[in-house]
């Protein structure tokens, strides 16, 4: 005979086991739902790329995205990108000319970074040729070395003798003022901002002003190393009056991107650039610098391609509920269904359904079998059909209010007429003993 528990302890078993698998379910929610912590390399020489940044994570905060930003502050653009090839952090803000970009997917193109080569007021130095035996201070130190290679590879600057001396933010006054250096070689965002920065390393005076050197062969450079674009610096960027340049200026631009691992999830770059796009419009009076966020090159061939992320959000192609969560709907449907089967097993196991099934009225009726057999005397086979016309009332009742179906009737109807015939027989045996009694 198979072991029973005692109903107390089958209880409290399946209680167990149904907190169980709610706090299995529990756990499985929250870690699912949990937000998605992403790092961030930003650095520039004025912090303002660490501190857009850090809007753009207050603002996913806020907002209780499903995903959050960790800034890290490079100091350098040129440290970010390092970060960002070394495996280090998920995203970063970087120059397309810098660092090994294999990983790199564009998510947004925060803005451009435009060469100048400014030289002093009076300075006899008209175009790039002019630079042969001459220093030139570089700003941003290694960010702008590849911008330096390109340049003295065009224009054989290492033949002509041109040094280029790194220079930092403090140092360029006093290098210009005591003509250390003999120009100055920058890329900086046309932005207010950033050009305020650049006026702010000569004079104001309005009679002495210094020169932007045109780089004539920005095309051809451009189509060697596809990290920089040709592009003509529009008359008065400088200065306005009298204007610097004087008139629209040739010269080399190069993209700066966020960029993101190809290995992040799609689903979670398309929400990062939605927000990112979203803020743009929101908070252009606190960072100007949003003004010039906008969408990277979808084309295949472009020199760090979008990712595809970001591609879904620009083409309008973002996954819907369904889209994201249908195979989570569906099994979901289907566990509930298991579960469902698992509850009925676990009240039958409880011992719910065993009092339910021993009172059935098939099983009433098949008891009544055996009195039948062994009954000896009339009356007791009167009993027993008045106990068959009780049970079979009780169920014609059920049936009629719906609580009962067709099948369970019909069986019912069997098993009666099943008694009935014993009944009959057993009748007959009875009257004929009787009988056979008197006679003997």
């Amino acid at each position: 005979m198979p072991l029973r528990l005692p109903r107390s302890l089958r209880i409290a078993l399946v209680v167990g086991i149904v907190l169980l698998a709610a706090g299995a379910g529990l756990f499985a929610y929250r870690y699912i739902t949990r937000p998605v912590t992403l790092t961030v390399a930003a650095g520039s020489i004025d912090g303002e790329a660490a501190a857009l940044m850090s809007t753009i994570a207050s603002r996913l905060a806020s907002t209780n995205s499903h995903i959050r930003l960790k800034v890290v502050d490079t100091q350098t653009i040129f440290a970010a990108s390092k970060a960002f090839s070394e495996g280090r952090v998920d995203l970063a803000i970087i120059r397309a000319d810098t660092g090994d970009l294999s990983a790199a997917r564009t998510v947004v193109l925060v803005t451009h970074g435009v060469l100048m080569i400014i030289v002093p007021p009076g300075s006899s130095i008209e175009d790039v040729d002019d630079l042969k035996g001459k220093t030139v201070g570089v700003v941003g130190g290694e960010a702008n070395h590849h911008v330096v290679e390109v340049l003295t590879q065009e224009y054989d600057l290492a033949g002509a003798k041109v040094q280029f001396k790194d220079l930092a933010l403090t140092d360029i006054q006093r290098a210009l003022q005591s003509k250390q250096i003999d120009a100055l070689l920058v890329v900086v965002p046309v932005a207010a901002k950033y050009l305020e920065v650049v006026r702010a390393f000569f004079d104001k005076n309005a009679k002495r002003k210094p020169k932007l050197i045109p780089i004539e062969s920005a095309g051809a450079i451009a189509n060697v190393s596809k990290s920089y674009e040709s592009y003509d610096l529009p008359k008065g960027t400088l200065r306005g009056s009298p204007p610097i340049p004087d008139d629209d200026m040739t010269t080399l631009r190069v993209p700066v991107y966020l960029v993101a691992n190809k290995k992040l999830d799609d689903d979670v770059v398309t929400e990062l650039t939605k927000v990112i796009m979203d803020t743009r419009r929101e908070l252009l009076g606190a960072h100007p610098l949003l003004a010039q966020i906008s969408a990277p090159s979808t084309d295949k061939d472009a020199f760090i391609p979008i990712h595809p992320g970001a591609a879904a959000f620009y083409d309008g192609d973002q996954k819907t509920f369904f889209d994201r969560y249908g195979d989570q709907i569906f099994y979901g449907s289907m566990l509930l269904g298991s579960l469902t089967s698992l509850l009925a097993g676990a009240w039958k196991f409880m011992g719910r359904g065993t009092d339910m099934e021993a009172e059935s009225p098939l099983n009433l009726l098949y008891a009544l079998a055996d009195r039948i057999h062994k009954a000896q005397d009339v009356s007791d086979l009167t009993t027993v059909e008045e106990e068959i016309d009780n049970i079979l009332k009780a169920e014609l009742a059920k049936f009629a209010r719906g609580d009962a179906d067709a099948g369970e009737a019909a069986a019912l109807g069997l098993a009666a007429h099943r008694l009935e015939h014993l009944i009959n027989n057993r009748r007959s045996t009875l009257q004929a003993h009787h009988a056979a009694a008197p006679a003997a």
